[in-house]
């Protein structure tokens, strides 16, 4: 029997053997997340820069390091790198010179501390080098050369070094269609991205010079190509495709023009039967300009694309306006523009979010400046720049 007195003593036993039974059912406040690492390509043919900077950014106060030196290598204006997983993990960059002689090179990327050392260097099968891919298995990989005109894919050997090109293709044949209408710049076929599909069935290819968008299947085994057909879908005369995003539903890409500064919509099926997978593109006929109505079309050129993970938003970057504009992405697709804030520089070449995609990180080429912005991700909209960071010509932003 349990009196008013013992039960008084023992108050503090039970106090003691509650908390304990319901702390283990406590919401525990989740870690923030860690540091992570972002590598700058930049231009070295001119400033100061010398290749590859790296820098560690803060996702949970939005601070960006200084960026040191991590890998000397020539003009490195885009790069990419092998999945996440066991072994070895590869960083490749293109080496962007308007020569017959550019190369790929290819670096090991040291977990732990972050170092690059170069392993090898291969030909790009074409001048000027813009863009790399590599498919989510880590076993095949892609260029486009916008001077030499060409695309060319690899393999990726088990040290994780690049075959020499196994199928290169040249866009000045006839089958890739005729050059547009813009003096100086489509004085020939520059493709300008190589974009691989998030099943790594195609490659789609944007061609500025040629006002065309090309798809193949890939054999994933070998890394040839094969043309799907219909292999061309032509877009607006003097429009410039140059690079493309896919949304999150796998039906809708989203096309950025430089030459015109606009957005343009398709729609993406495939197929899955038979010995060769066909993709298509359809032209959903819905343009939206990336600049103000009252900026001049002719003083800008526009860059990159990117949508959230949601399928909400997409986000534009304009060379000359200088800007970031987000849109909201509807139901049916459609975009509606929702802020356009200045990049915090003068030409916004590349920017990309970070992982927690609560950041964008914005490279500014010719005020040799990284811009971090916060992102609400209920609203899309950009607040900043929060920060300012100096880095020489800038080019190409990537986090691993």
């Amino acid at each position: 029997m349990t009196t008013r007195r013992r039960f008084l003593l023992l108050l503090p036993a039970y106090a003691a053997t509650a908390q304990d039974f319901v702390a283990p059912f406590r919401k525990k406040k989740p870690a923030p997340p860690a540091p992570v690492r972002l590598y700058i390509g930049t231009d070295t043919l001119s400033g100061a820069s010398k290749g590859i900077y790296q820098a560690s950014f803060d996702p949970a106060t939005g601070k960006l390091s200084a960026a040191e030196l991590a890998a000397q290598t020539p003009r490195p204006s885009f790069l990419a790198v092998t999945p996440m997983g066991e072994g070895r993990r590869m960083l490749y960059a293109v080496n962007a010179i308007k020569s017959p002689d550019a190369t790929v090179t290819a670096f090991h990327l040291d977990a732990k501390t972050g170092a690059l050392t170069q392993k090898a260097k291969v030909s790009s099968a074409g001048a000027g080098p813009c863009y790399i891919s590599v498919d989510s298995t880590g076993k095949a990989a892609f260029v486009a050369n916008y001077w030499g005109a060409t695309i060319a894919s690899y393999s990726i050997r088990p040290d994780g070094t690049l075959s020499n090109p196994i199928d290169v293709r040249d866009y000045r044949e006839p089958q890739f269609g005729h050059t547009g209408p813009v003096a100086g710049r489509q004085e020939q076929p520059h493709p300008h991205s190589v974009f691989i599909s998030p099943d790594d069935r195609f490659l789609i290819v944007n061609d500025l010079g040629n006002d065309a968008l090309s798809v193949y299947s890939i054999d994933p085994a070998t890394a040839k190509l094969t043309p799907s057909g219909p292999l061309l879908t032509n877009t607006r005369a003097g429009s410039g495709p140059r690079h493309i995003a896919f949304h999150p539903n796998g039906r809708w890409i989203y096309l950025i023009n430089e030459l015109d500064s606009t957005l343009d919509r398709f729609l993406w099926t495939t197929t899955h039967g038979g010995p060769s997978p066909k993709g298509l593109l359809v032209n959903a006929s819905t343009t939206v300009s990336t600049i103000a109505p009252e900026f001049p079309a002719a003083k800008n050129t526009a860059s990159e694309v990117m949508i959230s993970p949601d399928g909400n938003f997409l986000y534009a970057s304009n060379r000359g306006e200088d800007t970031l504009v987000v849109f909201a992405i509807g139901d049916d697709g459609a975009l509606k523009e929702v802020q356009r804030i200045s990049s915090g520089g003068k030409t916004p070449r590349h920017f990309t979010f970070d992982p927690t995609f609560r950041w964008i990180l914005c490279g500014n080429q010719d005020s040799a400046t990284v811009t971090v912005f916060r992102r609400d991700q209920g609203t899309g909209k950009l607040t900043g720049p929060t920060q300012t960071v100096a880095v020489d010509s800038p080019m190409y932003l990537l986090f691993a």
